[in-house]
Parts: structure tokens; C-alpha cells; sequence
């Protein structure tokens, strides 16, 4: 910092300004009225009122003591991903040193500020940054600003007015090329056991290798973690892609292009698709035996979903029973036996049997055909009356080769009140359905009593709720593909019915379908995870004792040994926090899941390949330049303000001048006696040229 002087006149008028301006009028019409008159010393007699108004203007001379300031240069270190691959780090590093070493030589001074990956996959926010530190940057200061960066800037509409030059230095090599996977249409839901559509677009960007221009490649993708399948992808051109979902809830799509030697990152050479796999409607088919109170119960809980397509038939009578009844009576509609029960079976999800008896009217082949739509992975919930005890229970076809329980013929006539087995408190099914309701001063839940049960030996599957004297009272078992529930009474209308309080029915009955429907949320054995910013949290959910632990293998490869804690019987969860934004998956044993933190498709690496497309605008209206690094690292020069701040291997700097007054004085002009002896003797010479002629 070096000082200097500076001066000016000031006028602080001794009558005021507007008084004067009066005399300085006057003063003109006199001049004007000598001219006209001709008189010889006009201007000498101008000149002396001159004089006298100028020394009532009272000039005074102002001298300030100045001290220079520094001029100050902003540097911008562009640390966003995409300035992170290859050797554009170092190119950083190397750019960022030089250019403090030059302008500490040129006695500049230097700020420094960083670009980060912008929050919420914004992408490289170098505006925000920029106008971040100028808040607190003197403008009359700035010398110029110095962006090393790639030039991948995605907020260049909040660039700022700059009074000073702004340049790029450039990172990036000549022969860079990358390779990306695009996701063009993705649909947020999908129909269960439908195709779902989606759109791929393989693009090859910057100095692609003439042996792979054009090159058709090959896309890997699995849906829930499973194994991988391959399809062969064209470059440059749209993809269409069929999927079909087969699980409800949330499924996670992972696509992933092979990578190819020498592009710049594989971080855009996969995606990550979230897609919310919906049925279309449920198709139930109930099957009731005779008539009874609950009957109706189960139909309106059927009937009052709007998803559920319900087929209810009563089978009362066998075709050969000669009752009396008159013809006109009787139903006019055939019982459509074999068209429900071979032809179309499998195009039911659910098939309720409630208090129904064989009556001759199903076959064994018919029982057979059922038993084969369960282990092929369809769903059966039998609802027992007294019929399940007696000789004509749907136990004795072949349908209870794959019951759960087998009845012992004794029927429970008493009131009991139905509770959880420990099993039942773990079981999604049935875990937490008290719903936060008090327990009796027993622990017994505080729901009413049923009022019979139908006596089971257990044989599979698990016990969930049971009721007299322990007895099993809720069975569920998966066979093969397939899922079977047996409800050992056709009591449950009580709770409906608001018996002693009621109780959870409609809960229960929905829990019992979505279950045997496979969905992910009541699997009693699961692996689930929910990303909450970079944080993990694992739910671990399980019919056995702990303890569990996951694996967690991060977006490079890493393993991560989790341990849970369980929170609620059978529930264990824990929480991780992970480094970085990607895709995550998770093992315990058999099961396994896939979770992305972070955005699926980070912006950051959209695009890779080196540019100064996005600054060039504002490179041009403020007069910088583009220095690319891989051909050396630029001068510095300053330049006058207005002038072109860029040349051929020189980047420019404009001095500002900018100086802070360190001390002010004021002397006036002249003294008084010589303001009045020079008008004096003006006006006087005036007179005396006038006189003499």
C-alpha cells in the first residue's frame, strides 16, 4: 500500500448561491450595456467582476491525503464430481498454485472459494458461490475472477453484474470421452403381471475411439436385486425395454451398461428406476357353505373395497337332494363348477372356503385342481365352523395335504377371548394389532370374546393367534409358490358386530389377503431399507430371535457390517450413514435388497466432457477468456479498464485504483486583499482605457 496526494477547489459562497447568481446577472447585463455603448475597457471592467464574484464564491483549495488499496481477484475451485475425474484434480491443484504465485508477484490480492456439489442434485452451483463471496468482496476492488473448473455449470442464470473480467481455466483433456445411460420414460407405477414400457438411450460423448463409434452395447438390469439379464442396446438411438412386475410396493429397477475402456467414469453408466408395482384389482372368489351370521360379514368387508372383485357363491343343496322345494324356487343359475374351478381358477389371487362341507357337489379332482393353484402360488384362506370337525370337512379331500392343522373332531361350545402366540406378536399379520389399545390387567388384549372354536392339531406353518386352552385358532403356512390361512372359527362377526368392544376384523382380514398376496411390508421374514438424505435406516424384519447383522456394499464395492437392535418383537433395525450418494445393496443371509441414497441419476454426471459452452456468454460480455489447461497454464498482464482482457496464452487482470483518504485540508484560494486589489485594479484600468480615449 502506497500514499498519494490529491487536490481540488471547492467553493463555499459567502452570500449563498442564489445571491450570487443575482450579482453574476447583473454583472453580465453591465458587460452587455458596455459593449453596446462601445466603451474601450468593456472587458476589463468583465474581468474585474469577475474577480469579486469569484472572491464571493470564496474558493478554497482541498487537499486529501490518499492510501492505495490492493486489488483483489477471486478465485473459484470448481470440487463438484464431475471436476473430480481423471486428472482434472491435479489439473486444479497446478492451476490454483500458479495462479496465486503470479498474482502475489503482481501484489494482488487473493480470495479463494470452492464449489461443492450442489445440494438436492442441483448439480455445480459456481454462480451461487460467486455471489456468496462477493457479499463480503469491496466491488470498486475486484480485478478480475478466475473460475478452474471444467466448465459444467448448471445455474448460469444467476450469474451476477461484474465490473471486472471473469476467465475460465479450463481442466479436461482433448481425448476425453465418456459413456452414459439415460433413462428417457420411466412410469412412477406399474400394474402387477402387466409390461411395463421403458425408454433407454445409450449416448457416446466427446473423442469417442473410432473402434467403438457406433458400436451396439450391451445393458444389464434386474428388478429387486435379482440376477442380472442382458439386452444388446444401440448407440445414439431410443431403446425400448419391456418389464413385467410380479411383486407390490416399491420395486427398484437397476440398469447398467457395460463399461468401455478409457471413458472418463462409469458413475453414468448405470440408473436406478423406482417403480410402484400396484394391482389392478384383487379377484376373490368366496365359497360359502350353509348360511349362517358372519356369512354376511365377510361379503360386505369384500364388497366395501372398491380393488376387490368379489365372486360369492352358496352352495346349499346337493343337485341330487329331493327336499320338496318347489322348481320355482330354486335358484335358476347352475352352479359353474368346472368353468370356476379348472377353466378360470387361476385367474383368481384369493379363495375363501367359509363353513363350507363337501357335499358331493366338488369332486376330488376339483379339491385336486385347488390344491395345484395354491402351490403354484395362489392364495386360500379356509374359515371353520363345526362342518371342519365333522366327516364331511374339506380336511378329508385332497385339499389337506396341504392344511396347516389337522382337526382333531372336537368343537369348543364356550366363550374365549382370542390372544397372540409369541409367534403372533412377531408376525406382521398379526403383530401391533391391538392397534395401541390397553391390555386387560391379564395382558390379554382389550378386544370381546368369540364364542366356539374348532379344535386343531398343529402340523405346519405358525401358530399366530390361539384361543380355548391354547388351542390353535389362526394358522398360516406358505406351500410351494402358494400361501394357505386357517382360521379355526366363524366367530369372528362378533367383533364386527361391536360384541364386548368388537375387535379388529377388518384389520385382520386385510393383513390375512395382503399377505397371502406376497406384499413386501407383511413378509415375515424381509430386508428392508429407507434412505433418509445420506442416512440408511435397515428394518430387519424376522420370526426368530436375534441377533441380526446386514452387509451393506456401497456404490464402489465396499462392505459394511451393520448390527440391528430390535425394536419391537421381531423388528430390528439400525441406521447407516454412508459417504457418498449411490446405489446400495443389502444381505442377511438369503435376502437381499437394493436401496439408492442420494439421487438415482446425479446431474452431476449427465454430462462429463469439458466445455465453456454454459460460461460463454458471461465470458464475453465482461471480457475474459478461456485458458485450456492441457495446453499449459496461462500469463497474467493487466490491462486497461474496457479493453479486452484475453489473449493468446495471457489472461487479464483490470487495475481498479481503489484508495481509502487517510487525512483532508482546506487553505483558501487566495486571501481576501488579493481578491479585492485584483478586481480593484481591473475595474480601475477599465476606467482609466475609457477616460484616456
Amino acid at each position: 500500500m502506497m500514499g498519494f496526494a490529491g487536490a481540488e477547489i471547492v467553493f463555499d459562497p459567502y452570500l449563498g448561491w442564489m445571491v450570487l447568481a443575482v450579482l453574476a446577472a447583473g454583472a453580465v447585463l453591465v458587460t452587455v450595456l458596455s459593449v453596446w455603448r462601445g466603451l474601450a475597457g468593456w472587458w476589463l471592467r468583465a474581468l474585474g467582476l469577475a474577480a469579486v464574484l469569484l472572491a464571493l464564491a470564496n474558493p478554497a483549495l482541498q487537499t486529501e491525503d490518499r492510501a492505495a488499496l490492493d486489488d483483489v481477484v477471486l478465485i473459484l475451485r470448481d470440487d463438484s464430481g464431475s471436476n473430480r475425474l481423471a486428472e482434472r484434480t491435479a489439473q486444479t491443484e497446478a492451476a490454483q498454485a500458479h495462479l496465486e504465485a503470479r498474482l502475489s508477484a503482481m501484489g494482488v490480492e487473493r480470495r479463494t472459494a470452492t464449489v461443492p456439489d450442489g445440494p438436492d442434485n442441483s448439480g455445480t452451483r459456481v454462480m451461487e458461490t460467486l455471489n456468496t463471496a462477493l457479499s463480503d468482496l469491496p466491488r470498486d476492488r475486484l480485478a478480475g475472477v478466475f473460475v478452474i473448473s471444467d466448465g459444467i455449470v448448471h445455474d448460469t442464470g444467476a450469474a451476477p453484474d461484474l465490473p471486472a473480467p471473469l476467465h475460465l481455466l479450463q481442466t479436461g483433456e482433448p481425448d476425453d470421452w465418456d459413456r452414459r445411460l439415460i433413462i428417457r420414460n420411466a412410469p412412477a407405477y406399474g400394474i402387477l403381471g402387466e409390461t411395463v414400457t421403458m425408454t433407454l438411450r445409450v449416448e457416446d460423448e466427446g473423442a469417442v475411439p473410432p473402434e467403438l463409434r457406433g458400436q451396439p452395447v450391451r445393458v444389464g438390469f434386474s428388478v429387486n436385486g435379482e440376477e442380472m439379464r442382458y439386452a444388446t442396446a444401440p448407440t445414439g438411438r431410443d431403446m425400448e425395454l419391456g418389464l413385467t412386475l410380479d411383486r407390490g410396493g416399491i420395486n427398484v429397477l437397476h440398469f447398467v451398461v457395460d463399461p468401455a475402456p478409457g471413458e472418463l467414469t462409469t458413475r453414468n453408466n448405470e440408473a436406478v428406476v423406482q417403480i410402484n408395482g400396484i394391482r389392478d384389482r384383487l379377484r376373490v372368489l368366496l365359497v360359502s357353505g350353509e348360511p349362517h351370521t358372519g356369512q354376511r360379514t365377510w361379503r360386505n368387508l369384500l364388497k366395501s373395497d372398491p380393488a376387490v372383485d368379489l365372486v360369492h357363491f352358496t352352495i346349499l343343496r346337493p343337485p341330487d337332494r329331493q327336499d320338496g322345494v318347489p322348481v320355482n324356487e330354486l335358484s335358476l343359475i347352475a352352479f359353474p363348477t368346472r368353468e370356476l374351478f379348472i377353466e378360470k381358477i387361476d385367474e383368481f389371487d384369493l379363495i375363501i372356503f367359509d363353513r363350507y362341507r363337501r357335499r358331493g357337489i366338488l369332486p376330488n379332482a376339483y379339491f385336486d385342481n385347488i390344491r395345484r393353484y395354491v402351490e403354484d402360488g395362489g392364495a386360500l384362506l379356509v374359515v371353520g365352523g363345526t362342518e371342519l370337525a365333522s366327516a364331511d370337512s374339506i380336511f378329508y379331500s385332497p385339499l389337506g395335504r396341504i392344511f396347516p392343522a389337522e382337526p382333531t373332531a372336537r368343537v369348543f361350545e364356550e366363550a374365549f377371548l382370542p390372544r397372540l402366540t409369541d409367534t403372533g406378536a412377531r408376525h406382521p399379520v398379526t403383530a401391533d394389532l391391538t392397534n395401541g389399545q390397553p391390555l386387560q390387567p391379564d395382558g390379554a388384549p382389550g378386544w370381546g370374546r368369540w364364542l366356539r372354536q374348532i379344535d386343531l392339531d398343529a402340523r405346519s406353518g405358525s401358530v399366530v393367534m390361539e384361543g380355548v386352552r391354547n388351542r390353535p385358532l389362526l394358522v398360516l403356512d406358505r406351500v410351494a409358490e402358494g400361501r394357505i390361512a386357517l382360521l379355526a372359527s366363524d366367530q369372528a362377526w362378533l367383533w364386527d358386530r361391536g360384541f364386548e368392544g368388537g375387535g379388529p376384523q377388518s384389520e385382520l382380514l386385510r393383513r390375512l389377503a395382503h399377505w397371502m398376496m406376497a406384499e413386501p411390508e407383511l413378509e415375515e421374514e424381509a430386508l428392508s431399507a429407507e434412505a433418509q438424505g445420506l442416512s440408511l435406516l435397515v428394518t430387519r424384519q424376522s420370526l426368530s430371535d436375534g441377533p441380526h447383522a446386514v452387509i451393506i456394499e456401497g456404490p464402489e464395492g465396499s462392505e459394511h457390517e451393520l448390527a440391528l437392535t430390535e425394536r419391537s418383537p421381531g423388528r430390528f433395525t439400525g441406521v447407516f450413514e454412508a459417504e457418498e450418494p449411490g446405489l446400495y445393496r443389502l444381505r442377511d443371509g438369503e435376502l437381499d435388497a437394493v436401496i439408492v441414497l442420494g439421487p438415482a441419476n446425479p446431474r452431476e454426471y449427465e454430462t462429463t466432457i469439458a466445455t465453456d459452452e454454459a460460461l460463454r456468454p458471461l465470458l464475453t460480455r465482461t471480457g475474459g477468456g478461456v485458458a485450456v489447461l492441457s495446453q499449459g497454464l496461462p500469463d497474467l498482464r493487466r490491462v486497461a479498464e474496457g479493453r479486452q482482457a484475453a489473449g493468446r496464452g495471457w489472461l487479464g487482470i483490470t487495475p481498479r485504483g481503489a484508495y481509502v483518504t487517510t487525512d483532508l485540508r482546506m487553505s483558501a484560494l487566495f486571501p481576501a486583499w488579493v481578491w479585492l486589489l485584483l478586481g480593484a485594479g481591473l475595474i480601475l484600468g477599465g476606467w482609466l482605457r475609457e477616460a484616456r480615449r
